[in-house]
């Protein structure tokens, strides 16, 4: 049997990074490979839903590779920050990927696919179909619920007509309406009163490199962005601890309304990277807070435009 291989997301994982592992360490078994799908952390309320509502096992969660393996595979993520702390100790042999490329390098040769489309399951679901392996029907129920809650029940301009082909035949072998679902899934990960706001601002967030300043985006979906905000004091005071303990330059909580497609972003930082912000993403942070109308997509639509202001 060939070596042990582990496969996993980015840290603070939502249901693509996971159902992604899951789905593309069962394509890989049935292709020869020996791997283990893992999670880099619990799930939050909306993948949580999506396990339970589908009867599938949430997978063992790690921090740490700590030995077990030498070889790993990342999908939905590249970046060194955003990955297993001890990633420099093993070989990255996969990756799948739909970001960007940044702070990530091998020392041997290694299969890469990168695919701006929606989201990383929709990039899996293509290898199925490639390889000509017949997805399972609880693989392909967490594939379309990671479709949806990557594009936000295909409303993100993140979405392409290759994610709109997937989430059909996903939908079709899991027997299930994506509409109707979708919206009760979507929901379910609103439902943020039982969740501190440090959980909230750690539940989604990814930390990035940009010219050397450190930043830190987060995201929490609602359907009512005032109610959120009615802690907004509790937020502001734990992302400055936040900014203090780990050295932050500028932290974004992106408060998004699934209803209405758009985004109130708690923005604290340093006073240089707070002006680049409101430039990069045209708007004025007053009162620790900004508008940001449209906005849905940190990958597409926060990170692009930052990235070149810093």
């Amino acid at each position: 049997m060939p070596e042990k291989e582990l496969v996993f997301g980015h840290k603070n994982p939502d249901t693509d990074a996971v159902s992604a592992a899951i789905a593309y360490s069962y394509l890989q078994n049935k292709l020869g490979y020996n791997t283990e799908a893992v999670a880099l952390g619990e799930p939050n309320l909306e993948t949580k839903f999506v396990y339970d509502h589908f009867d599938v096992k949430f997978p063992r969660v790690i921090s740490a590779i700590d030995g077990e393996v030498k070889k790993v595979m990342l999908v939905d993520h590249n970046e060194r920050q955003q990955s297993v702390s001890d990633i420099d100790t093993v070989e990255v042999t996969h990756v799948v990927d739909h970001h960007r490329i940044a702070n990530f390098e091998t020392d041997l040769p290694l299969y890469y696919r990168a695919e701006p489309l929606g989201c990383v399951s929709t990039i899996v679901w293509k290898m199925y179909n490639e390889s000509e392996v017949e997805i399972p029907e609880k693989i392909a129920a967490i594939m379309a619920s990671s479709i949806i809650s990557d594009t936000l029940l295909l409303k993100s301009p993140t979405t392409t007509d290759e994610d709109r082909d997937a989430l059909k035949d996903l939908s079709k072998i899991a027997g299930i309406d994506y509409e109707t679902y979708g919206l009760e899934m979507l929901k379910a990960g609103t439902n943020l009163d039982s969740k501190s706001t440090q959980e909230l601002i750690d539940m989604d967030a990814k930390s990035f490199d940009m010219n050397s300043t450190s930043v830190r985006v987060a995201q929490v979906n609602t359907v009512d962005v005032d109610d959120t905000l009615k802690r907004e004091a509790d937020f502001v005071k734990d992302i400055k601890a936040e900014n203090a303990d780990n050295g932050y330059n500028l932290f974004v909580l992106l408060i998004t309304n699934i209803l209405t497609s758009d985004t109130t972003g708690v923005v604290i930082g340093d006073d240089d990277a707070i002006s680049k912000f409101e430039t990069a993403l045209n708007t004025k942070v007053e009162d620790n807070k900004a508008a940001l109308p449209g906005v849905v997509s940190r990958k597409k639509q926060v990170v692009p435009p930052l990235n070149e202001q810093f």
